[in-house]
Protein backbone atom coordinates (compact mmCIF):
# COMPACT_ATOMS: atom_id res chain seq x y z
CA UNK A 1 0.00 0.00 0.00
CA UNK A 2 0.79 3.42 -1.00
CA UNK A 3 2.01 5.56 1.82
CA UNK A 4 0.08 8.90 1.68
CA UNK A 5 1.97 12.27 2.89
CA UNK A 6 1.78 13.03 6.80
CA UNK A 7 -0.26 16.00 5.80
CA UNK A 8 -3.02 14.05 3.68
CA UNK A 9 -5.14 12.91 6.05
CA UNK A 10 -5.35 15.65 8.57
CA UNK A 11 -6.19 17.93 5.00
CA UNK A 12 -8.88 15.73 3.64
CA UNK A 13 -10.60 15.46 6.78
CA UNK A 14 -10.39 19.02 7.33
CA UNK A 15 -11.76 19.62 3.71
CA UNK A 16 -14.76 17.19 4.91
CA UNK A 17 -15.34 18.92 7.74
CA UNK A 18 -15.95 22.72 5.83
CA UNK A 19 -17.55 21.04 3.20
CA UNK A 20 -20.11 19.88 5.91
CA UNK A 21 -20.80 23.28 7.22
CA UNK A 22 -23.39 24.02 4.21
CA UNK A 23 -26.44 23.99 6.90
CA UNK A 24 -25.00 27.75 7.73
CA UNK A 25 -25.77 30.33 5.37
CA UNK A 26 -22.56 30.93 3.13
CA UNK A 27 -20.99 34.32 4.71
CA UNK A 28 -20.99 33.16 8.10
CA UNK A 29 -19.32 29.64 6.50
CA UNK A 30 -16.85 31.64 4.49
CA UNK A 31 -15.69 33.42 7.75
CA UNK A 32 -15.34 30.39 9.89
CA UNK A 33 -13.70 28.11 7.07
CA UNK A 34 -11.29 31.39 6.01
CA UNK A 35 -10.78 31.96 9.85
CA UNK A 36 -9.65 28.39 10.21
CA UNK A 37 -7.48 28.10 7.29
CA UNK A 38 -5.72 31.22 8.84
CA UNK A 39 -4.90 29.35 12.25
CA UNK A 40 -3.64 26.18 10.51
CA UNK A 41 -1.29 28.28 8.05
CA UNK A 42 -0.33 30.42 10.81
CA UNK A 43 0.57 27.59 12.93
CA UNK A 44 2.78 25.20 9.97
CA UNK A 45 0.11 22.93 9.49
CA UNK A 46 -0.75 23.99 6.21
CA UNK A 47 1.47 25.82 4.00
CA UNK A 48 0.58 28.59 2.20
CA UNK A 49 -0.21 27.14 -1.05
CA UNK A 50 -2.14 24.30 0.59
CA UNK A 51 -3.86 26.80 2.67
CA UNK A 52 -5.16 28.85 -0.47
CA UNK A 53 -5.62 25.27 -2.37
CA UNK A 54 -7.85 24.06 0.53
CA UNK A 55 -10.08 28.15 0.04
CA UNK A 56 -10.97 27.04 -3.57
CA UNK A 57 -12.03 23.66 -2.89
CA UNK A 58 -14.00 24.57 0.09
CA UNK A 59 -15.92 27.45 -2.03
CA UNK A 60 -16.38 25.29 -5.02
CA UNK A 61 -17.79 22.51 -2.49
CA UNK A 62 -20.07 25.05 -0.51
CA UNK A 63 -21.23 26.61 -3.46
CA UNK A 64 -22.55 23.08 -4.60
CA UNK A 65 -23.80 22.20 -1.61
CA UNK A 66 -25.71 25.48 -0.83
CA UNK A 67 -26.75 25.22 -4.37
CA UNK A 68 -28.26 21.72 -4.14
CA UNK A 69 -29.37 22.42 -0.23
CA UNK A 70 -31.49 25.28 -0.98
CA UNK A 71 -32.64 24.96 -4.33
CA UNK A 72 -31.19 28.35 -5.86
CA UNK A 73 -30.06 28.29 -9.67
CA UNK A 74 -26.51 28.14 -9.75
CA UNK A 75 -26.14 31.17 -11.11
CA UNK A 76 -26.70 32.66 -7.72
CA UNK A 77 -23.19 32.79 -6.60
CA UNK A 78 -23.73 34.03 -2.97
CA UNK A 79 -27.08 34.86 -1.08
CA UNK A 80 -26.83 37.15 1.82
CA UNK A 81 -28.92 37.94 5.40
CA UNK A 82 -28.60 41.02 7.61
CA UNK A 83 -29.81 43.23 9.32
CA UNK A 84 -30.34 45.76 12.59
CA UNK A 85 -32.34 46.36 15.46
CA UNK A 86 -32.88 49.87 17.22
CA UNK A 87 -34.50 50.71 20.36
CA UNK A 88 -34.81 54.34 21.56
CA UNK A 89 -35.86 56.60 23.66
CA UNK A 90 -36.90 60.52 22.54
CA UNK A 91 -37.57 63.80 23.98
CA UNK A 92 -38.71 67.00 22.48
CA UNK A 93 -39.07 69.89 25.01
CA UNK A 94 -39.17 73.86 23.98
CA UNK A 95 -39.01 77.17 25.57
CA UNK A 96 -42.23 78.66 23.83
CA UNK A 97 -44.78 78.12 27.02
CA UNK A 98 -47.25 77.17 24.30
CA UNK A 99 -45.15 73.86 23.83
CA UNK A 100 -46.39 70.70 25.39
CA UNK A 101 -43.29 68.34 26.01
CA UNK A 102 -43.35 65.20 24.67
CA UNK A 103 -41.38 61.77 25.26
CA UNK A 104 -42.30 58.78 23.38
CA UNK A 105 -40.63 55.43 22.70
CA UNK A 106 -39.53 53.91 19.56
CA UNK A 107 -37.89 51.16 17.65
CA UNK A 108 -36.78 50.13 14.25
CA UNK A 109 -35.96 46.69 13.10
CA UNK A 110 -34.43 45.60 9.02
CA UNK A 111 -33.86 42.27 7.93
CA UNK A 112 -31.92 42.79 4.39
CA UNK A 113 -31.58 39.60 1.71
CA UNK A 114 -29.70 39.76 -1.03
CA UNK A 115 -29.08 37.36 -4.21
CA UNK A 116 -25.22 37.92 -5.65
CA UNK A 117 -25.90 36.42 -9.17
CA UNK A 118 -23.42 35.70 -12.24
CA UNK A 119 -22.27 38.12 -14.84
CA UNK A 120 -22.24 40.61 -12.05
CA UNK A 121 -26.07 41.11 -11.01
CA UNK A 122 -27.84 41.42 -7.65
CA UNK A 123 -30.92 41.74 -6.79
CA UNK A 124 -32.25 42.69 -2.94
CA UNK A 125 -34.78 43.75 -0.88
CA UNK A 126 -34.80 44.83 2.80
CA UNK A 127 -37.71 45.00 5.38
CA UNK A 128 -38.60 47.61 7.75
CA UNK A 129 -41.14 48.89 10.37
CA UNK A 130 -42.31 52.19 10.12
CA UNK A 131 -45.09 54.01 11.24
CA UNK A 132 -47.92 54.85 8.03
CA UNK A 133 -47.40 58.44 6.80
CA UNK A 134 -50.20 60.90 7.97
CA UNK A 135 -53.30 60.29 5.90
CA UNK A 136 -51.84 57.34 3.52
CA UNK A 137 -51.35 54.10 3.90
CA UNK A 138 -47.49 53.77 3.33
CA UNK A 139 -45.10 54.07 5.63
CA UNK A 140 -43.36 57.33 6.91
CA UNK A 141 -40.42 58.38 3.79
CA UNK A 142 -37.87 59.63 5.79
CA UNK A 143 -38.42 57.14 9.20
CA UNK A 144 -38.43 53.57 9.87
CA UNK A 145 -39.20 54.35 13.02
CA UNK A 146 -42.36 52.50 14.95
CA UNK A 147 -43.65 54.51 17.91
CA UNK A 148 -44.68 52.15 20.69
CA UNK A 149 -48.35 53.35 21.23
CA UNK A 150 -52.12 52.27 21.22
CA UNK A 151 -52.56 49.42 23.25
CA UNK A 152 -49.64 47.13 21.84
CA UNK A 153 -51.76 46.81 18.45
CA UNK A 154 -49.75 44.79 15.92
CA UNK A 155 -47.36 47.06 13.88
CA UNK A 156 -46.50 47.69 10.34
CA UNK A 157 -43.70 46.32 8.14
CA UNK A 158 -43.21 47.79 4.77
CA UNK A 159 -40.42 47.22 2.23
CA UNK A 160 -37.40 49.41 2.74
CA UNK A 161 -35.72 48.64 -0.74
CA UNK A 162 -36.42 46.89 -3.71
CA UNK A 163 -34.11 46.52 -6.09
CA UNK A 164 -32.18 45.31 -9.09
CA UNK A 165 -28.12 46.45 -9.56
CA UNK A 166 -25.82 45.89 -12.46
CA UNK A 167 -21.93 46.44 -12.16
CA UNK A 168 -21.10 45.59 -15.84
CA UNK A 169 -17.52 47.48 -15.01
CA UNK A 170 -15.34 46.86 -12.83
CA UNK A 171 -11.32 46.58 -13.72
CA UNK A 172 -9.56 48.48 -11.03
CA UNK A 173 -9.06 51.40 -13.32
CA UNK A 174 -12.64 51.93 -14.44
CA UNK A 175 -16.00 51.03 -12.69
CA UNK A 176 -19.68 51.36 -13.56
CA UNK A 177 -23.18 50.30 -12.25
CA UNK A 178 -26.84 51.01 -12.94
CA UNK A 179 -29.37 50.27 -9.90
CA UNK A 180 -33.57 50.27 -10.63
CA UNK A 181 -36.22 50.30 -8.16
CA UNK A 182 -36.49 51.27 -4.68
CA UNK A 183 -32.65 51.67 -3.27
CA UNK A 184 -30.39 53.03 -0.82
CA UNK A 185 -29.33 56.79 -2.03
CA UNK A 186 -25.62 56.61 -3.97
CA UNK A 187 -25.35 60.65 -3.83
CA UNK A 188 -22.46 61.74 -1.37
CA UNK A 189 -24.43 63.97 0.91
CA UNK A 190 -25.53 64.59 3.83
CA UNK A 191 -29.02 64.80 5.45
CA UNK A 192 -29.57 68.40 5.12
CA UNK A 193 -29.88 67.14 1.50
CA UNK A 194 -31.19 63.65 2.17
CA UNK A 195 -32.22 62.30 4.98
CA UNK A 196 -30.14 59.44 5.94
CA UNK A 197 -33.91 57.24 6.02
CA UNK A 198 -34.60 58.26 2.69
CA UNK A 199 -34.85 55.23 0.27
CA UNK A 200 -35.55 56.97 -3.24
CA UNK A 201 -37.21 55.50 -5.95
CA UNK A 202 -36.67 55.41 -9.60
CA UNK A 203 -32.93 54.67 -10.88
CA UNK A 204 -29.39 55.83 -10.32
CA UNK A 205 -26.14 55.44 -12.10
CA UNK A 206 -22.34 55.94 -11.34
CA UNK A 207 -19.09 55.57 -13.63
CA UNK A 208 -15.89 55.51 -11.25
CA UNK A 209 -11.93 56.06 -12.29
CA UNK A 210 -9.00 55.34 -10.61
CA UNK A 211 -6.81 57.90 -11.53
CA UNK A 212 -4.14 56.38 -9.43
CA UNK A 213 -3.33 54.92 -6.22
CA UNK A 214 -4.04 58.58 -4.65
CA UNK A 215 -6.94 59.59 -6.50
CA UNK A 216 -10.77 58.25 -7.73
CA UNK A 217 -13.36 60.22 -9.00
CA UNK A 218 -16.92 59.22 -9.64
CA UNK A 219 -19.87 60.47 -11.90
CA UNK A 220 -23.25 59.64 -9.83
CA UNK A 221 -26.82 60.64 -11.64
CA UNK A 222 -30.07 59.93 -10.42
CA UNK A 223 -34.28 60.12 -11.50
CA UNK A 224 -36.97 59.73 -9.02
CA UNK A 225 -40.04 59.43 -9.12
CA UNK A 226 -42.23 61.30 -6.32
CA UNK A 227 -45.67 60.64 -7.33
CA UNK A 228 -47.55 58.92 -10.55
CA UNK A 229 -50.87 60.78 -10.57
CA UNK A 230 -52.31 58.10 -12.94
CA UNK A 231 -54.81 60.82 -14.90
CA UNK A 232 -56.55 61.19 -11.80
CA UNK A 233 -59.33 63.76 -11.95
CA UNK A 234 -58.45 66.32 -9.46
CA UNK A 235 -60.94 69.41 -10.12
CA UNK A 236 -59.37 71.18 -7.46
CA UNK A 237 -56.41 71.73 -9.04
CA UNK A 238 -55.05 74.42 -11.97
CA UNK A 239 -55.28 73.37 -15.53
CA UNK A 240 -52.53 73.72 -17.81
CA UNK A 241 -48.80 72.84 -16.27
CA UNK A 242 -50.55 70.88 -12.83
CA UNK A 243 -52.60 68.41 -15.08
CA UNK A 244 -52.15 64.75 -14.07
CA UNK A 245 -50.09 64.02 -16.85
CA UNK A 246 -47.36 65.97 -15.86
CA UNK A 247 -45.50 63.65 -12.71
CA UNK A 248 -43.43 65.30 -10.17
CA UNK A 249 -39.94 63.73 -10.40
CA UNK A 250 -36.71 64.39 -9.41
CA UNK A 251 -33.22 64.59 -11.01
CA UNK A 252 -29.56 65.04 -10.04
CA UNK A 253 -26.02 64.26 -10.43
CA UNK A 254 -22.98 64.49 -8.33
CA UNK A 255 -18.76 64.25 -9.20
CA UNK A 256 -17.14 63.13 -6.23
CA UNK A 257 -12.99 63.29 -6.12
CA UNK A 258 -11.84 61.16 -2.72
CA UNK A 259 -7.74 61.66 -2.33
CA UNK A 260 -5.64 59.35 0.04
CA UNK A 261 -2.31 61.82 -0.01
CA UNK A 262 -1.00 59.16 2.59
CA UNK A 263 -1.84 56.76 4.72
CA UNK A 264 -2.62 59.46 7.44
CA UNK A 265 -3.98 62.18 5.09
CA UNK A 266 -7.84 61.66 3.16
CA UNK A 267 -10.18 64.11 1.49
CA UNK A 268 -13.31 64.05 -0.26
CA UNK A 269 -14.86 67.15 -2.72
CA UNK A 270 -18.34 66.66 -4.47
CA UNK A 271 -20.18 69.47 -6.35
CA UNK A 272 -24.00 68.09 -7.23
CA UNK A 273 -26.88 69.76 -9.04
CA UNK A 274 -30.52 68.57 -8.01
CA UNK A 275 -33.89 69.98 -9.76
CA UNK A 276 -37.46 69.34 -8.76
CA UNK A 277 -39.37 68.77 -11.90
CA UNK A 278 -43.11 69.78 -12.34
CA UNK A 279 -43.76 70.67 -8.68
CA UNK A 280 -47.15 72.35 -9.39
CA UNK A 281 -48.18 68.74 -8.91
CA UNK A 282 -46.41 68.23 -5.20
CA UNK A 283 -49.46 70.83 -4.22
CA UNK A 284 -51.88 70.37 -0.34
CA UNK A 285 -55.50 70.78 -1.19
CA UNK A 286 -57.08 73.53 1.33
CA UNK A 287 -58.92 71.69 4.38
CA UNK A 288 -58.08 67.95 2.07
CA UNK A 289 -55.44 65.22 1.69
CA UNK A 290 -51.69 66.06 -0.12
CA UNK A 291 -50.75 64.50 -3.32
CA UNK A 292 -47.54 63.03 -1.47
CA UNK A 293 -46.74 62.35 2.50
CA UNK A 294 -46.03 65.88 4.35
CA UNK A 295 -43.68 65.09 6.95
CA UNK A 296 -41.71 68.62 6.97
CA UNK A 297 -42.29 71.96 6.84
CA UNK A 298 -40.83 75.15 5.73
CA UNK A 299 -40.93 75.76 2.22
CA UNK A 300 -42.95 78.62 1.02
CA UNK A 301 -46.19 77.98 -0.55
CA UNK A 302 -49.12 79.86 -1.98
CA UNK A 303 -52.76 79.71 -2.58
CA UNK A 304 -53.52 79.23 -6.09
CA UNK A 305 -57.31 78.62 -7.43
CA UNK A 306 -57.73 76.39 -3.71
CA UNK A 307 -54.32 74.28 -3.70
CA UNK A 308 -51.48 75.44 -2.23
CA UNK A 309 -48.38 75.23 -4.19
CA UNK A 310 -44.80 75.38 -4.19
CA UNK A 311 -43.78 78.99 -4.60
CA UNK A 312 -40.97 78.57 -6.06
CA UNK A 313 -38.42 76.41 -8.28
CA UNK A 314 -36.07 74.01 -6.19
CA UNK A 315 -32.55 73.26 -8.84
CA UNK A 316 -29.99 74.04 -6.24
CA UNK A 317 -26.04 73.92 -6.63
CA UNK A 318 -25.28 72.03 -3.46
CA UNK A 319 -20.57 71.57 -2.21
CA UNK A 320 -19.34 68.96 -0.07
CA UNK A 321 -15.73 68.68 1.15
CA UNK A 322 -14.41 66.72 3.93
CA UNK A 323 -10.34 66.09 4.99
CA UNK A 324 -9.58 62.85 7.78
CA UNK A 325 -6.70 62.70 9.35
CA UNK A 326 -5.31 59.40 11.50
CA UNK A 327 -2.89 60.02 14.96
CA UNK A 328 -1.18 57.13 15.58
CA UNK A 329 -2.93 57.00 19.00
CA UNK A 330 -5.56 58.75 21.22
CA UNK A 331 -6.31 58.36 24.96
CA UNK A 332 -9.23 56.21 25.76
CA UNK A 333 -9.04 54.40 22.09
CA UNK A 334 -7.71 51.57 20.25
CA UNK A 335 -5.60 52.03 16.77
CA UNK A 336 -5.04 54.47 14.64
CA UNK A 337 -7.44 57.71 15.48
CA UNK A 338 -9.21 59.66 12.60
CA UNK A 339 -10.07 63.25 13.01
CA UNK A 340 -12.53 64.69 10.34
CA UNK A 341 -13.44 68.10 9.45
CA UNK A 342 -16.77 68.50 7.05
CA UNK A 343 -19.18 71.32 5.14
CA UNK A 344 -21.30 71.89 2.91
CA UNK A 345 -22.76 74.60 1.12
CA UNK A 346 -26.35 74.72 -0.63
CA UNK A 347 -27.71 77.43 -3.15
CA UNK A 348 -30.97 77.27 -4.80
CA UNK A 349 -31.14 79.75 -7.63
CA UNK A 350 -34.65 78.97 -8.27
CA UNK A 351 -35.70 80.97 -5.41
CA UNK A 352 -35.26 84.74 -4.81
CA UNK A 353 -34.25 85.14 -0.94
CA UNK A 354 -34.17 82.76 2.03
CA UNK A 355 -32.33 80.15 -0.52
CA UNK A 356 -29.01 79.03 0.95
CA UNK A 357 -27.89 76.69 3.69
CA UNK A 358 -25.00 75.85 5.13
CA UNK A 359 -22.97 73.31 7.61
CA UNK A 360 -19.82 73.27 9.16
CA UNK A 361 -18.68 70.05 11.50
CA UNK A 362 -15.64 67.98 13.30
CA UNK A 363 -15.69 64.14 14.01
CA UNK A 364 -13.48 62.40 16.46
CA UNK A 365 -13.28 59.25 16.48
CA UNK A 366 -15.35 56.20 14.66
CA UNK A 367 -17.45 53.99 16.18
CA UNK A 368 -18.77 50.57 15.14
CA UNK A 369 -15.83 48.13 16.08
CA UNK A 370 -15.55 46.84 20.03
CA UNK A 371 -14.39 49.79 22.18
CA UNK A 372 -14.42 52.23 19.93
CA UNK A 373 -15.87 55.15 20.35
CA UNK A 374 -17.06 58.61 18.28
CA UNK A 375 -17.91 62.56 19.09
CA UNK A 376 -19.62 64.84 16.48
CA UNK A 377 -20.37 68.37 16.50
CA UNK A 378 -22.07 70.74 13.30
CA UNK A 379 -23.93 73.55 13.16
CA UNK A 380 -26.31 74.06 10.13
CA UNK A 381 -28.33 76.52 8.78
CA UNK A 382 -31.39 75.48 6.27
CA UNK A 383 -33.34 78.80 5.16
CA UNK A 384 -36.67 78.07 3.81
CA UNK A 385 -36.20 77.40 0.21
CA UNK A 386 -33.05 76.41 -0.21
CA UNK A 387 -34.54 73.13 -0.83
CA UNK A 388 -37.46 70.48 -0.83
CA UNK A 389 -38.46 70.13 2.95
CA UNK A 390 -40.11 66.98 2.29
CA UNK A 391 -36.44 65.59 1.42
CA UNK A 392 -34.03 66.88 4.03
CA UNK A 393 -33.49 65.59 7.76
CA UNK A 394 -36.92 65.26 9.85
CA UNK A 395 -35.43 64.80 13.45
CA UNK A 396 -33.45 68.68 12.92
CA UNK A 397 -36.72 70.71 13.85
CA UNK A 398 -38.04 73.35 15.90
CA UNK A 399 -41.04 75.02 17.19
CA UNK A 400 -43.82 76.92 15.28
CA UNK A 401 -46.14 78.72 17.31
CA UNK A 402 -48.88 79.33 14.76
CA UNK A 403 -49.75 76.83 12.22
CA UNK A 404 -47.74 76.72 8.84
CA UNK A 405 -45.03 77.96 7.27
CA UNK A 406 -43.58 81.24 8.05
CA UNK A 407 -45.44 82.56 4.92
CA UNK A 408 -48.35 81.72 7.15
CA UNK A 409 -49.71 79.94 4.25
CA UNK A 410 -51.49 76.29 5.02
CA UNK A 411 -49.61 73.43 5.68
CA UNK A 412 -51.03 70.04 6.35
CA UNK A 413 -48.73 68.22 7.90
CA UNK A 414 -50.04 68.95 11.61
CA UNK A 415 -52.85 71.85 10.86
CA UNK A 416 -51.69 73.53 14.35
CA UNK A 417 -48.79 74.52 16.38
CA UNK A 418 -45.96 72.42 17.08
CA UNK A 419 -42.46 70.96 16.58
CA UNK A 420 -41.68 70.42 12.91
CA UNK A 421 -38.98 69.25 10.69
CA UNK A 422 -37.45 70.66 7.60
CA UNK A 423 -36.14 73.94 6.64
CA UNK A 424 -36.33 77.14 7.87
CA UNK A 425 -34.03 75.89 10.60
CA UNK A 426 -30.65 76.26 12.24
CA UNK A 427 -28.73 75.05 15.01
CA UNK A 428 -26.43 72.77 16.78
CA UNK A 429 -26.37 69.13 16.85
CA UNK A 430 -23.90 66.91 19.00
CA UNK A 431 -23.50 63.05 19.24
CA UNK A 432 -22.03 60.56 21.09
CA UNK A 433 -21.45 57.20 19.78
CA UNK A 434 -19.92 54.12 21.78
CA UNK A 435 -19.49 50.41 20.64
CA UNK A 436 -20.20 48.08 23.49
CA UNK A 437 -19.03 45.13 21.48
CA UNK A 438 -18.70 44.45 17.40
CA UNK A 439 -23.08 44.29 17.09
CA UNK A 440 -23.87 47.09 19.64
CA UNK A 441 -23.41 50.76 19.26
CA UNK A 442 -25.06 53.00 22.22
CA UNK A 443 -26.03 56.41 20.58
CA UNK A 444 -26.71 59.89 21.87
CA UNK A 445 -27.87 62.33 19.80
CA UNK A 446 -28.98 65.81 20.52
CA UNK A 447 -30.19 68.62 18.38
CA UNK A 448 -31.08 72.70 19.60
CA UNK A 449 -32.64 74.77 17.28
CA UNK A 450 -34.21 77.75 16.59
CA UNK A 451 -36.94 79.28 13.03
CA UNK A 452 -34.91 81.03 10.53
CA UNK A 453 -38.18 83.31 10.66
CA UNK A 454 -40.08 82.74 13.51
CA UNK A 455 -44.06 82.47 13.14
CA UNK A 456 -45.20 84.31 14.01
CA UNK A 457 -42.15 86.93 13.70
CA UNK A 458 -40.86 87.55 16.90
CA UNK A 459 -41.81 84.39 18.86
CA UNK A 460 -39.95 81.71 21.01
CA UNK A 461 -38.97 79.00 18.42
CA UNK A 462 -36.31 77.74 20.29
CA UNK A 463 -36.07 74.16 20.92
CA UNK A 464 -34.21 70.84 21.83
CA UNK A 465 -34.45 66.88 20.30
CA UNK A 466 -32.80 64.01 22.26
CA UNK A 467 -32.59 60.76 21.46
CA UNK A 468 -30.90 57.72 23.51
CA UNK A 469 -30.49 54.55 21.12
CA UNK A 470 -29.59 50.87 21.83
CA UNK A 471 -28.41 49.62 17.98
CA UNK A 472 -27.44 45.94 17.34
CA UNK A 473 -26.50 44.98 13.85
CA UNK A 474 -25.77 41.05 12.14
Amino acid sequence: MAKSHPQTLPRLALLAALSGATLGVQQLHAQSADALIDKLVEKGILSVDEGNGLREETDKDFTKSFAAKTGMPDWVTAFKINGDFRGRLENFSSDNGLFTGRTRYRYRVRLAFTAVMADDFEVGLRLASADAATGFTGGNPLSANTTLQDGATRKGVYFDTAYAKWTPLHNGTWSAGLTVGKMDNQFQVSNMVFDLDYQPEGAQAFVGYQLNEKNSFKLIGGIFALDELNQVDRSAAPVGPNAPSHDPFLTGAQLVWEAKWTPKLESMVGLGVFSLNNKDNLYVLSGGPAGVPLVNDGNTRVPIKGVNQLAYNYNPIVADGAIVYKLDSFPMYTGAFPVKFSGEYMNNPGAPNNNTGYRAGVTLGKAGEKGHWEISYRYQCLEADAWYDELVDDDNGAFYQTAGTYSGYFNATTGGPGWRGGTNIKGHFVQFQYSVTDSLTFVFSYYLNTLVQPNPVGSTSAASHFMADLNWKF
